[in-house]
């Protein structure tokens, strides 16, 4: 291994390890507000990867995220609640999860033989499906009202709002800061597990996919079950964000999975670039964050009211909608790569400009040549 390489990967690990403790630090500084916006990006960012390896690196398009997001948040609630089986809340989750990957399975046919436009169109059915169930399985969702989230327990420790008190360094550790730590742990393993699949035999199958289907089971991919595996791997990654998500709300209303929601998960990918596991984090940290912010200092901002005010202006979230929507034009129009491959044409560009060595640019004078022979002059009649 070359010396410039190996520099190159220590600096790589200590630039992650400096990474992970500043991502450490916010609940010991942060007040609630601030953390609960970190836990709703951070469920948003595994929902967003999963879809960012089904639409951006597998091609298919898909409108049905918030089906899957409520079958994680609600199969967890049910399965660890009361009504339900009251299992303990770590096997609920999981259970959660796999739940959400069989409602993929089972849709999986569907995603093996349609594609485009069609497939999304078929996965827009499982919204309005979905939220019909939601509504009228009363004994299971809650009905309209929906229903309390049992805190998470693992080895004893509760994340949870009702725990008994947790001081850290001086610093009490109610429900977000605990479920902050969660919720890193679950983004960590989202965040490796993507790139490792991107960077396998599986993320070159999925690309070739994308790109020819034709050139790619010539080569020897089997389409049918790669398209199936795409959508239960996307389905498992929304299956999780569920249930992060149902832990920081405390409770699972059917309002909140609707056709929106798979709109800004598919804005999320957009705008953060397509078939990349950074850029649906950059995205869905901006779709996330944005109308909470513009929630709070609403009363600061133009032609922005309130929630609740009877003002003919705009509110916050739909002022969000607004922002995010016209940053999408943008993002098709002058970078079709999202933010990651702007920062990526950046980081290049820097990069050129710092290896560039004044030193070698200089002119060096060359060694003097020898004379050249005297020619005699030629007669002129």
């Amino acid at each position: 291994m070359s010396d410039r390489l190996l520099a190159a990967l220590t600096r790589r690990r200590a630039g992650l390890l400096l990474l992970a403790v500043l991502l450490c630090l916010p609940p010991f500084y942060l007040d609630a507000f601030w953390l609960r916006i970190g836990l709703f990006s951070m469920a948003a960012a595994i929902g967003a990867v999963g879809l960012a390896l089904l639409t951006g690196t597998a091609g298919q398009l898909s409108l049905g995220h918030a089906f899957f997001l409520a079958v994680g948040a609600y199969g967890y609630a049910w399965l660890a609640g009361e009504p339900g089986p009251g299992l303990p809340p770590a096997l609920a989750a999981l259970l959660a999860v796999l739940l959400a990957g069989a409602a993929g399975g089972l849709f999986s046919p569907v995603a093996a033989r349609v594609k485009g436009i069609y497939l999304g169109i078929a996965t827009l059915a499982l919204v309005f499906l979905g939220h019909h169930v939601l509504l009228t399985a009363d004994s299971v969702t809650g009905g309209f009202n929906g229903r309390s989230v049992p805190p998470l327990t693992l080895g004893g420790f509760t994340f949870g709002a009702d725990d008994p008190e947790l001081t850290v360094l001086g610093v009490p550790f109610g429900a977000e800061e605990r479920l902050w730590f969660l919720g890193l742990a679950l983004f960590a393993v989202t965040w490796f597990t993507a790139r490792g699949l991107l960077r396998g035999r599986p993320g070159r199958a999925l690309a070739a996919l994308r790109d020819s289907e034709t050139a790619a089971a010539v080569m020897g991919v089997d389409v049918a079950r790669h398209r199936s595996a795409a959508f239960v791997v996307s389905s498992m990654y929304a299956g999780l964000a569920g249930v992060l998500l149902a832990l920081a709300f405390r409770r699972v209303v059917p309002d909140y999975f609707s056709l929106a929601l798979s709109v800004d998960y598919l804005a999320m990918i957009v705008i953060g670039g397509l078939g990349s596991v950074a850029g649906a984090t950059a995205g869905a940290v901006f779709v996330t964050a944005l109308p909470l912010l513009m929630t709070r200092y609403a009363d600061q901002l133009p032609l922005v009211t309130a929630p609740g005010s009877t003002e003919g202006t705009v509110g916050p979230t739909e002022a969000a909608r607004y922002l995010y929507g016209a940053a999408i034009v943008l993002v098709l129009l002058y970078a079709p790569d999202g933010l990651h491959g702007l920062a990526r044409r950046v980081r290049d560009r820097v990069r050129r400009r710092r290896t560039r060595n004044p030193a070698s640019e200089t002119v060096v004078p060359s060694p003097p040549q020898p004379a050249a022979a005297a020619r005699p002059k030629e007669h002129t009649p």
